[in-house]
């Protein structure tokens, strides 16, 4: 982690040296030269809220038994871990499976509450792309933005959810067929990936219709004040477009984490810079406000984060001694179980 968060450090002193020195870029350097400070702050404040927010909704999802500290450590290693490590975004549930893991959580059940977890922190992206885009379409919503850039991320929004659906059910037909092969064998070792991903999308939907307000604080908040980071990042620097024309612009320019390089950096901010461009904003401007928002919206996370995990290692070792020491009857919070009674040796 330590390693990884001198990497992002480089990158960053790279890119201001560069922004600063390379002739050709005194544009840019003029829309940072006039920056807020206090709207640079703000940002840093709704980044945090955001990250506070998935921690919320991870503690639901994965274990209400864990300690709010405990669920704060894991979800925000997590998250430090999607700013650091070169995965996609898999390393942060790798990192909080590994944690689980140690804690005693079933593998089965930290595979299929992964994949739910997932599902339920990419809903609210993929139901507000519709939204808005129907929004914007047919004239309900402000911002202005020619049909097809409106419905169509609205349509494939819509075919996401029904493909997803259709995932979950296929998968559980796989693995009811995988199950009868001859054990061993390459087919029936992919049987436990089909159950984890069909009980994955069982279980989101099973929460969403529970629709649990924390659950919901948590999906949303994750989203939205991330959202609001970039919208921040535009009044720092004396602009203030469409809440509407950003918040569609972040939903499909953010596809660019999926790129495994570390924190998505260059697949991101292209894709935010070029959606921005699509939907009518000045290129000069939007490259501006989407560097300071990556700066943001990386740094904080990974700050935070690193913090975190060497708390959560700091835990763990504790725990463990702690399983030792303690005399039988007595009660140890366990990682990914809560609270356990000590059973005599033997």
């Amino acid at each position: 982690m330590r390693r990884a968060l001198w990497r992002l450090s480089a990158l960053i002193v790279v890119a201001v040296i560069a922004i600063t020195l390379v002739p050709g870029l005194s544009g840019l350097r003029h829309q940072f030269d006039r920056a807020s400070a206090g709207w640079i702050v703000a940002g840093c404040v709704l980044e945090i809220a955001s990250a506070l927010s998935y921690v919320v909704a991870f503690r639901v999802v994965f274990c209400t038994r864990m300690s709010w500290g405990t669920s704060y450590k894991i979800a925000m290693a997590e998250l430090g871990a999607d700013s650091l490590l070169p995965v996609g975004g898999a390393g942060g549930l790798a990192l909080g499976a590994w944690a689980l893991r140690r804690g005693g959580m079933p593998a089965d059940e930290i595979a299929h509450k992964s994949v739910a977890f997932f599902l339920l922190t990419s809903a609210p992206n993929v139901g507000t792309l519709a939204l808005i885009g129907i929004g914007l379409a047919v004239g309900v919503l402000p911002g202005h933005a020619s049909v097809p850039l409106t419905v169509i991320p609205a349509v494939v929004a819509m075919c996401a959810v029904a493909l997803t659906v259709m995932v979950g059910r296929a998968s559980r037909r796989f693995e009811a067929r995988l199950t009868k092969t001859k054990e061993g064998s390459k087919a029936a070792r992919l049987a436990p990936a089909l159950r984890a991903t069909a009980d994955g999308v069982d279980e989101a939907l099973l929460l969403i219709k529970r629709s649990n307000p924390l659950l919901l604080l948590g999906l949303v908040g994750y989203m939205l004040f991330d959202i609001l980071v970039l919208w921040a990042s535009f009044r720092a620097l004396g602009s203030s477009p469409e809440l509407t024309i950003i918040w569609i612009a972040y939903l499909i320019g953010q596809l660019g984490n999926l790129i495994p390089i570390p924190g998505g950096i260059g697949g991101v901010e292209l894709g935010l810079v070029g959606t921005l461009v699509l939907y009518g904003l000045p290129a000069l401007l939007s490259t501006a406000a989407v560097l300071l928002y990556r700066v943001i919206e990386l740094w904080v996370p990974a700050i935070l984060g690193a913090v975190a995990f060497v708390q959560l290692r700091r835990l763990l070792r504790r725990e463990a001694e702690s399983l030792d020491l303690c005399q039988p009857g007595e009660v140890v919070e366990i990682i990914g179980r809560g609270p356990v009674v000590a059973k005599p040796a033997g």
